[in-house]
């Protein structure tokens, strides 16, 4: 099975960007579509967007496209979110989700693969 970890959250000024990456140990995460979710405290948790293997598609939350990009780099097996012009209302907990099924979008809310969350916090 493959195991997620997710990093480069952190704190930022509204207007700000961060780069959120996920890589993976036990299986290498080229062989899975991957998504990014967020969740904010006492929200469900959202899609943001996720990308075939191999990168060949992209499947972007109605509201997400623009700010947020997903791409990934099979070289260093790693998926990232690009994320810029930062709100408040963006903070959340990001989580990354590896999915085997080709371009199943927000479906992946039901794959069993989560890495553990990294924090993001935007400030006014």
């Amino acid at each position: 099975q493959v195991q997620l970890v997710e990093s480069g959250g952190g704190l930022v000024q509204s207007g700000g960007s961060l780069r959120l990456s996920c890589t993976a140990s036990g299986r290498t995460l080229s062989s899975y579509s991957v998504g990014w979710f967020r969740q904010a405290p006492g929200k469900s948790r959202e899609f943001i967007v996720s990308i075939s293997t191999g990168g060949g598609s992209t499947y972007y939350a109605d509201n997400k496209r623009g700010r947020f990009r997903i791409s990934r780099d099979d070289w260093s097996d790693t998926v990232y979110l690009q994320m810029n012009s930062l709100k408040p209302e963006d903070t959340a907990t990001y989580y990354c989700v590896a999915d085997t099924r080709p371009a199943p979008g927000p479906l992946m809310v039901d794959s069993p693969y989560w890495g553990q969350g990294t924090q993001v916090t935007v400030s006014s």
